[in-house]
């Protein structure tokens, strides 16, 4: 079965019988052939039209098709300053190919966070505090490592990353949210490693990343400089992300042993940016090594950033639109729409040609996959699109497989969605094979 809709409008398109009503001067040239034909036609009138599957009555071979809608690039905002950062969508092009999502695990808790490892196994995070890996296309009944996280709120085990050289070190790397001595709320950055298939040896690298019930960020990932860059919330406290004492409301950048790296653009610090309110994306431009960020805004004003070495980027004295003249503003921020941007991957696959060096996103609150195509690594966004809009739920990462297709997982247990019978999941995003005689595409790894 298929679940097609038209992104971007709404619009469900289900699949009806169509007929046609032939014209009665044949039946009265040809009585014999007009009585044949009107039995025909009656049959066909009254056929019952197929219906379509909810989420809830999927089974594993099923899928999920999104006919997604590009938009051109985004109108300038309705404001006397020149500068402002562009928000809605600008006119239509051609729908491109439509896209698949095939399930490759259900029944999940809040999965964070997704990483592939060199022989092709999954890693990734359940916010309660478990690691878990699908290896061969099956979920691993055991989970490789468990994190004594707190999983309140927003927080608990979020974040992970393995290390560039795994094959070596056997490292993984994991963020979560804890309570400290005096029972406060903090998150922190540890190592574990893989000792006969399963995860132990936990060395913490960084702690007392200010925590809260919200906004504790939690992002991991290995940049092309080999070194580990971690996202963190303002915790609820606005004029922490300004602070450069503090690790909240930051870009952080340590090597992976958990040093400061001598060319940060704070000696002595592993703050890489600042002025976050609760960034929870990112990832490189796979040509130009530029570094793009996603951030959650206050109440809309989500923003996607370009990040440099030392930038400001306003929180809390301007969000959104705003400018201030010591602040960096965004490469593309949603007005009064809210997104609520998570996990982000540069598209760097061979399944999708057409998408090749495409930005996407993860939107919780927005129901959807959003891709953006930038024209150059800081010149704007030129077209959008957006797909599986309100088909899949609250989306919290996406990042690209070793076989080029894209790996959604889903939050719709998060407290804040609305769960099917089979959330949370993990999806595989492949091409729609055209034509009534497509094969169907193996469910299985890549």
């Amino acid at each position: 079965m298929t679940f097609a809709s038209r992104v971007g409008n709404g619009l469900v398109r289900r699949n009806r019988t169509a007929t046609r009503c032939f014209p009665g001067y044949l039946r009265a040239l040809y009585p014999l052939a007009g009585l044949i034909l009107a039995l025909g036609v009656s049959w066909a009138c009254t056929a019952t039209a197929p219906t379509t599957p909810m989420l809830a009555d999927l089974k594993p071979t099923d899928t999920l098709t999104a006919t997604p809608t590009v938009q051109g690039p985004p109108a300038p905002l309705p404001t006397d300053s020149p500068t402002a950062a562009p928000t809605a969508p600008g006119g239509l092009t051609e729908p491109a190919p439509t896209a698949l999502a095939l399930p490759v695990a259900r029944g999940l808790e809040v999965p964070w966070s997704l990483a592939f490892a060199p022989d092709g196994r999954l890693f990734f995070t359940e916010r309660p505090g478990r690691v878990r890996v699908i290896e061969d296309g099956e979920l691993v009944p055991e989970p490789w490592a468990r994190i004594r996280a707190a999983p309140r709120g927003e927080g608990g085990l979020l974040g992970l990353a393995l290390d560039p050289d795994f094959s070596r070190t056997g490292y993984v790397y994991v963020y979560y949210t804890h309570r400290d001595g005096a029972g406060r709320l903090v998150n922190r950055v540890s190592r574990l490693r893989e000792v006969e298939g399963m995860g132990g040896d936990e060395e913490v690298l960084l702690d007392g990343i200010p925590g809260a019930r919200n906004h504790n960020g939690g992002r991991l990932r290995f940049g092309p400089d080999g070194w580990l860059y971690i996202t963190t919330g303002d915790a609820g406290d606005g004029p922490l992300a300004q602070d450069p004492g503090s690790l909240a409301g930051k870009i952080l950048r340590l090597d992976p042993n958990g040093h400061i790296p001598g060319d940060n653009p704070f000696p002595g610090s592993p703050v890489y940016s600042y002025g976050h309110r609760n960034p929870q994306g990112l990832d490189w431009h796979p040509e130009t090594g530029t570094m793009v960020a996603t951030e959650h805004g206050p109440s809309a004003h989500d923003e996607v950033n370009v990040i440099v070495p030392g930038g400001n980027y306003g929180w809390p004295l301007v969000s959104g639109e705003g400018r201030d003249p010591g602040s960096i503003g965004p490469l593309r921020q949603t007005g009064r729409e809210t997104w609520a941007p998570s996990g982000a991957s540069f598209y760097t696959g061979g399944l999708f040609t057409e998408w090749r060096g495409d930005f996407f996103l993860a939107a919780l609150r927005g129901n959807h996959l959003r891709r953006l195509r930038l024209d150059g690594p800081a010149g704007g966004v030129i077209e959008e699109e957006v797909l599986f809009s309100g088909e899949l739920g609250r989306l919290r990462d996406v990042v690209v497989g070793p076989g080029g297709a894209l790996y959604l997982a889903t939050n719709n247990w998060d407290g804040r969605g609305s769960p099917a019978a089979d959330d949370d999941r993990i999806l595989r995003v492949v091409p729609q094979v055209p034509g009534p005689m497509a094969p169907a595409l193996p469910a299985g790894l890549p």
